[in-house]
């Protein structure tokens, strides 16, 4: 539902607003009986979702055309780069403030950086809508531009698979390579440690590729082509595989599995109405998020019904693999009709 505020108050704004929802919620966790943490959870979640629409709309505006690739992709690695970061300084920081500290100072980043954005809000928020009215039509009708549009409609649909497959990566590899291949949970880590380092190289990567070389529609088709591949190759691993095999193969994965986004948010925006890059990025985010909902569930479901991690494994290689040919063979449809 962002695409309607991004356009009436702005994308910083909104990234502010969101930023100070995502704080309130650190701080509620850290006060709420365990029964209430949902509300929370719920909060940080409505905080959470409209950041990427939002910075879509501002990118969309202010980027040349032929860098719109490249600078989605390095926008996009604030994602990974984040999470490493968290990774690395939270622990430590509850170890020395206790769980509640680390939450709370979290917080207070939330709220710096939301304050410290507020001297860009007159220059990238000078094309808001202030008279523009809220009503139901306005939140669902970017919907339906991404619904009743084939390239918005695909890429959309790409981005539900991918996520599916980038979220049960991150989510099972850990768990996969410590249960199944019995490496310690350190060694294990350093392996997601190398697939979010793969993930911050491929997005700036795959940004230069779509810009220069390859149109940006073939270039997300690689990626899923290439993480099916990868998808293949871990499920097969097994005890005998050396490290220095498996950790090169992660950080590729990440690479792929990971390093989609920025090319996919920027041909999203290149291909929706002017003007309307946020709405349709939010809309297409509803479509795409589907995926990070459903993704480990099914995973988890797969190695369940299975007692193995390998089926996961091999049915995301699958979603991957089915997801590039079908983005081929749209783009080749449209081609053949333009001709």
């Amino acid at each position: 539902v962002s695409g309607g505020f991004i356009l009436r108050y702005g994308s910083i704004r909104v990234s502010q607003i969101c930023l100070l929802l995502c704080a309130a919620a650190m701080v509620l966790l850290t006060v709420v009986p365990i029964a209430l943490i949902p509300i929370a959870a719920i909060l940080l979640g409505i905080g959470y979702g409209p950041i990427t629409p939002a910075s879509s709309h501002v990118l969309a505006r202010t980027t040349p055309p032929h860098l719109m690739a490249l600078t989605f992709s390095i926008k996009q690695t604030g994602v990974p780069v984040g999470v490493a970061l968290g990774g690395a300084l939270l622990p430590a920081l509850a170890l020395a403030a206790g769980w509640r500290g680390a939450l709370l100072a979290t917080a207070g980043i939330a709220v710096v950086v939301a304050l410290a954005a507020q001297p860009a809000r007159r220059t990238l928020d000078a094309h808001r809508q202030d008279a523009r009215p809220m009503s139901w039509h306005s939140i669902v009708e970017p919907l339906r531009v991404v619904l009743r549009t084939r390239a918005l409609r695909e890429l959309s649909l790409v981005g539900l698979a991918f996520a599916a497959v980038q979220v049960c990566l991150t989510s099972f590899l850990v768990v996969f390579l410590h249960e199944s291949l019995e490496w310690t949970l350190i060694a294990s880590g350093l392996a997601l440690t190398c697939a979010t380092i793969g993930a911050v190289i491929g997005r700036i990567a795959w940004g230069i590729v779509a810009d220069r070389w390859l149109p940006p529609v073939r270039t997300l088709a690689l990626i899923g082509l290439v993480a099916a591949i990868c998808g293949l190759l871990l499920a097969a691993a097994t005890t005998a595989w050396p490290a220095w095999v498996v950790l090169p193969l992660a950080a590729i994965y990440g690479g792929m599995a990971i390093g989609w986004n920025g090319v996919q948010l920027s041909e999203l925006a290149r291909r929706c109405p002017p003007g309307m890059a946020g709405a349709v990025t939010g809309a297409s985010g509803f479509v795409t998020f589907a995926g990070v909902v459903a993704g480990p569930p099914v995973f988890a479901a797969l190695a369940g019904a299975f007692a193995s991690y390998r089926a996961g494994f091999l049915v995301a290689a699958a979603v991957s693999g089915v997801a590039a040919l079908g983005l081929l063979a749209g783009n080749r449809h449209q081609a053949s009709r333009i001709h």
